[in-house]
């Protein structure tokens, strides 16, 4: 790669830039990989996305303005006049900024034990262990502490909702235009919390699916051109445009309401996702302004 495409867009990424580190501390993980597994990673994806003719990616710094992809396309409308196709979740935000800034480490390297933390403090009480694992795997459970990203997907296509990104498209429209709408919650220990069943109730709207409680007292949203997230791109580019809602700000969701909706709901999920490392190269990202 030329030294071009090794500068940083600004002084805080200059440590940061194609094939270095990223711009924030990792923490002490027991099973993180090291620096440079990551740093490979970005190193990958920069070669093999860059000259390709990729939009923008995602996720971001949502604190950070600054991007030199020179892709274009249109912003998708609200998504109030858009179909609600899915709804997922991930462990750990994969955006950085606002109130999520606290890195969670490297992590195993496929996207498990990484991503960003909220950055607030808890009460004892909130944190308060419970007596069943939530959303077990392989990889582990949820518990209370826990930071999780919420992706409410939206289409122009004319579709129900249901299971993975499939779900947004139709035999009708392979291209429609892609929103996510994305709030970073925090887990607790407190049944008082946000219920995670009534984040993520579904209404028909003058014909089109709603999402009718997303959160509207957690900052406005930043918005701007990228892509799908997930670790499956960690080292290429993803080939879908979608423009990128994210609260600043976190909310608290009882935890308990989180493994009720897991234990039914209709997108056939039943655990968190793993993250994407973060998106810092410049000429992998939008610019939008502020």
């Amino acid at each position: 790669m030329s030294s071009s495409k090794q500068t940083c867009f600004t002084a805080v990424f200059v440590s940061a830039c194609v094939l270095g580190a990223a711009p924030f501390a990792a923490s002490s993980g027991a099973h993180d990989v090291d620096d440079t597994v990551i740093a490979e990673q970005r190193r990958s994806l920069s070669e093999n996305t860059l000259f390709a003719g990729y939009g923008p990616q995602s996720p971001r710094d949502i604190d950070s303005s600054g991007g030199s992809n020179r892709v274009r396309f249109a912003s998708a409308p609200p998504h109030t006049e858009m179909n609600l196709c899915n709804i997922h979740f991930h462990e750990s935000a994969e955006h950085r900024g606002g109130e999520f800034t606290t890195y969670a480490g490297n992590g195993d390297g496929q996207g498990h034990g990484t991503g960003f933390k909220y950055s607030g403090d808890l009460s004892i009480a909130e944190r308060a262990p419970l007596d069943e694992p939530v959303a077990q795997t392989e990889h582990g459970s949820l518990v209370p502490g826990d930071t999780i990203e919420l992706h409410y997907v939206f289409t122009t296509a004319r579709v129900d909702p249901g299971p993975t990104l499939g779900s947004c498209f139709s035999e009708a429209i392979k291209n429609p235009q892609l929103r996510v709408e994305a709030q970073v919650l925090v887990l607790v220990n407190d049944e008082e919390a946000l219920d995670f069943t009534k984040l993520t109730r579904l209404q028909k709207m003058n014909g089109l699916t709603q999402a009718v409680n997303i959160p509207s007292d957690t900052g406005r949203p930043v918005e701007y051109a990228g892509s799908t997230t997930g670790p499956g791109y960690n080292e290429r580019g993803s080939p879908f445009q979608v423009t990128w809602s994210v609260r600043p700000k976190v909310a608290k969701v009882s935890i308990q309401s989180v493994a009720r909706w897991l234990a039914y709901n209709p997108f056939d999920e039943d655990h968190a996702h793993g993250v994407r490392n973060l998106v810092i190269n410049p000429d992998l990202l939008s610019d939008f302004g502020r």
